[in-house]
């Protein structure tokens, strides 16, 4: 049997978030994780990729150099019609994709992380200060989740937070999942334009960030100047789009069952924090078109044969929800160790970005609860926009009060 996939990916995929709980994978994917680990799919082209359903799969295959992430090559399960996009080093094979992702890469080493977490801390007082101080009820997403990583990333790439108005609104064009591929080439163009003008600015005038160790490389003939500026579009997008995302989600998640918050909320064991923000990127998923790819040869898995020039499709939500791996899958247990989940990848793709993701939710998780130990919802849960037309899933709007 062939199922079918909308043309964006998964979120419609035959049974919807909204049919049920807004935190679990459609029911049709834990449907077809109980009858095996691969399944015939059919995309908006007609293609009949495997969609890969179970985690000790998933790992296998994201770790297996005979899988290819680039998005050019004959056979590899396209989200929507090609809009002239120039791909970005994640939709690379290496040795090109280690030679781009190794220029950029210096600014989220665990160490570099860490030495911004007093930093980060800073931002989210002063924002939840402003919360404080402000009228109440107040929409979470645009007073706290969003700019915590928006002014992070701002200053790590040295882009002036005084745009972020222009990029927050052109991103979230690329990334909806009804927006029109002439609509999402054109946002990308004005990204694309705005960056270029710093790269331009940082090669006059270099500053201490990571838009100028780009361009830097520009100078030295290892990149152009236009893959210099796609490259800091992608950074921009990713550092504050998907944690962005996970903030408000988290919270929700965590308002929605009161004993695990209030087991965060009282804790001030570091290692529970971590281990909170490790549960809710298992239990959450934000990135729910699937990870795509193509096979290069034919590789035997689960008693199938993925042939090559095969697409393969792997939606990390319903892998971090195999009971196989993770008992209990379907409940929010902040004591569990989830390090093992596959919310950031695994293998050579695996996020860049990681660790300042985790440090960033550890920060706004461990202190927004403690400091507005009233936070509740200002709205029932049914009246919550969420992101069924986005490819990265959340809420439009989180109205909170205390």
């Amino acid at each position: 049997m062939t199922e079918t996939l909308d043309p964006a990916g998964l979120q419609q995929f035959p049974g919807t978030r909204a049919a049920g709980c807004p935190f679990d994978p459609p029911p049709s994917l834990h449907a077809l994780q109980k009858e095996g680990p691969l399944a015939r799919v059919r995309l908006w082209d007609g293609a009949t990729p495997w969609l890969v359903t179970r985690y000790d799969e998933q790992r296998a295959l994201l770790a297996d150099p005979r899988v290819s992430s680039d998005a050019t090559r004959p056979g590899y399960p396209i989200q929507g019609p090609f809009t002239g996009d120039v791909v970005s080093f994640i939709l690379m094979d290496d040795p090109e994709h280690h030679r781009l992702r190794r220029m950029v890469q210096a600014p989220f080493t665990v160490r570099r992380v860490e030495s911004m977490r007093p930093a980060v801390q800073q931002i989210v007082d002063d924002l939840i200060d402003d919360l404080l101080a402000g009228p109440k009820p107040v929409d979470l997403v645009e007073a706290f989740a969003l700019p915590v990583p928006s002014l992070v990333i701002c200053e790590l790439l040295g882009v002036p937070y005084a745009d972020h108005g222009f990029f927050q609104d052109n991103s979230k064009t690329i990334i909806k999942r009804d927006a029109s591929p002439e609509d999402r080439a054109a946002a990308g163009g004005r990204l694309a334009e705005y960056l270029d003008r710093l790269v331009g600015e940082k090669l006059a005038d270099p500053a201490d960030d990571l838009l100028s160790k780009v361009a830097e490389r520009v100078k030295t003939g290892e990149l152009t100047r236009e893959g210099a500026a796609r490259m800091g579009v992608l950074l921009l997008i990713a550092g504050h789009e998907t944690t962005a995302n996970m903030i408000a989600l988290g919270t929700l998640a965590l308002l929605q069952n009161p004993g695990q918050l209030a087991l965060l909320r009282d804790s001030d064991d570091p290692a529970l924090v971590a281990g909170a923000v490790e549960e809710l990127l298992r239990y959450l998923n934000i990135t729910h078109s699937g990870r795509r790819r193509v096979a290069l040869a034919d590789i035997e898995i689960a008693g199938q044969v993925i042939r090559e020039g095969e697409g393969i499709i792997m939606p990390n939500d319903i892998a971090n929800r195999d009971p196989e791996t993770f008992p209990d899958p379907d409940e929010l247990d902040i004591r569990r160790d989830a390090r093992r989940h596959v919310a950031f990848g695994f293998g050579v793709h695996q996020c860049l970005g990681q660790p300042l993701a985790r440090m960033e939710l550890q920060v706004a998780y461990s202190t927004l609860y403690k400091r507005i130990p009233g936070l509740r919802l200002a709205t029932e849960l049914e009246r919550i926009p969420f992101k069924h037309d986005g490819q990265v899933y959340g809420v439009y709007e989180l109205p909170v009060t205390w």
